[in-house]
């Protein structure tokens, strides 16, 4: 790019500074994206293509820089291919296109990493060979990010595509927390182990719970409740994970919107001789357990609005939802040794007031107790909600995944374009 002078000639070369990491988080129906300015970590712009492959697709598409602007289409998207397309040309139209020299790279979210990917790895053939060979435990989710990343290298084949994962927090796990009492060589024929998720949401909760601490990740022990529709715990010692609740795929751990977590593994095997197929327990399992199970809601808000009506099924759904998060609490806590915060994240974990209190209640023996005052108090910033006399801090950490994802984006490839 060359600049006019003033005489009608040019002068030397603009080098634009690559700042920018596009996000893109690709689902079996769904394409979320982000587009960052890392110079200072604001959000340019901000997307999601959603049900992909139906006649009702519907893309909605925010520019949040220059006043701000909300754009929205419905109409069919084939699939993948057309999602990302689309969401390229509404980056166009706001002067936030791919083709600018000011973009660094993308970042995929792919959710499971295996053993070999303990960081984020610049896409290559071999690394998307791996990703692959990883579906068979990973079959809801890898598939749509192997699409997404390779979409995105057909759009820009020159720009880096880096893959964050994200079971690579959970790397750090000892062996015998990783690993399952099963016999070892059928464990390691089949990759059978725990490798948890929600790992970029851990990492960046149980870092910014230390800064709100004013202390380093080095130097604190954490449990991070990361509770949506999907939900996992881990302990955080030190800055590394030492145990989390999701195992080998995400159905395992605490309760969740529509997933059993933790159950008896005969159930199946009774179930499936009580004429269901593995297809049927699989899908009653991740899809039709849960709260929605328990009670026929998975929005905690609607649960509770039962409950304040003297629902039956929604005060046992919340109260099983509950006792389970008191258990990994507790264990945890023995697991650490020493706790210094217990931290709530993600949608029901940073508004869910009553989850949040009902949760701590009854562990006042660990050095846990929620100021009523504090916790009723709606804030999106990092705050705690526990009572100064506390043993143990109790916060509530908004969590931001895209952010780091971008983070780990732009320090493995940012240096190497400005």
């Amino acid at each position: 790019m060359t600049t006019p002078t003033a005489e009608g000639g040019t002068a030397s070369p603009v080098t634009v500074a690559a700042n920018r990491v596009l996000v893109l988080n690709s689902g079996s129906s769904s394409v979320k994206y982000q587009l960052l300015d890392m110079s200072d970590h604001t959000r340019l712009a901000v997307g999601l293509v959603e049900r992909i492959g139906e006649e009702t697709s519907r893309l909605v598409h925010t520019r949040l820089v220059g006043g701000g602007l909300t754009r929205e289409r419905i109409g069919p998207v084939a699939d993948h291919e057309a999602a990302l397309k689309a969401a390229a040309e509404e980056l166009a139209a706001d002067g936030l296109g791919l083709d600018s020299p000011a973009l660094a790279a993308i970042g995929h979210r792919v959710v499971h990493g295996g053993l070999r990917f303990t960081e984020p790895v610049v896409i290559d053939d071999e690394v998307l060979e791996e990703i692959e060979r990883l579906v068979p435990v990973a079959p809801l989710h890898n598939p749509a990010n192997i699409v997404g990343i390779r979409t995105a290298q057909a759009l820009r084949p020159d720009l880096p595509q880096v893959a964050v994962f994200d079971t690579a927090f959970h790397t750090t796990m000892p062996e015998y927390a990783a690993r399952y009492a099963i016999d070892v060589e059928t464990a390691d024929a089949h990759r059978i182990r725990r490798y948890g998720f929600h790992g970029t949401s851990h990492a960046y909760v149980s870092r910014k719970a230390a800064e709100l601490l004013g202390r380093t990740p080095e130097e604190v022990n954490v449990i991070v409740l990361h509770l949506g529709n999907g939900a996992s715990a881990s302990a955080v010692a030190g800055g590394r994970c030492v145990e989390t609740s999701m195992g080998l795929t995400p159905l395992e751990g605490l309760v969740m919107g529509t997933r059993s977590g933790d159950i008896d593994p005969a159930v199946t095997f009774h179930l499936e001789r009580a004429g269901m197929s593995t297809d049927e327990i699989d899908v009653l399992l991740n899809k039709k357990s849960g709260l929605v199970g328990l009670c026929g809601d998975n929005d905690m808000r609607e649960i509770r609005r039962r409950i304040d009506e003297g629902d039956e099924r929604a005060a046992l759904a919340f109260d099983i939802y509950v006792h389970r998060l008191k258990k990994y609490i507790g264990a945890y806590s023995a697991v650490l040794g020493r706790v210094d915060a217990v931290v709530f994240t993600a949608g029901v974990g940073e508004n869910s007031a009553p989850v949040r209190e009902a949760a701590i209640t009854g562990l006042e023996g660990l050095g846990l107790a929620v100021d009523a005052e504090l916790n009723a108090v709606p804030s999106g910033a990092p705050r705690l909600i526990s009572p100064d006399c506390a043993r143990v801090a109790v916060a509530v950490v908004p969590t931001d995944e895209e952010l780091e994802i971008a983070v780990q984006t732009f320090a493995l490839v940012g240096q190497a374009h400005n």
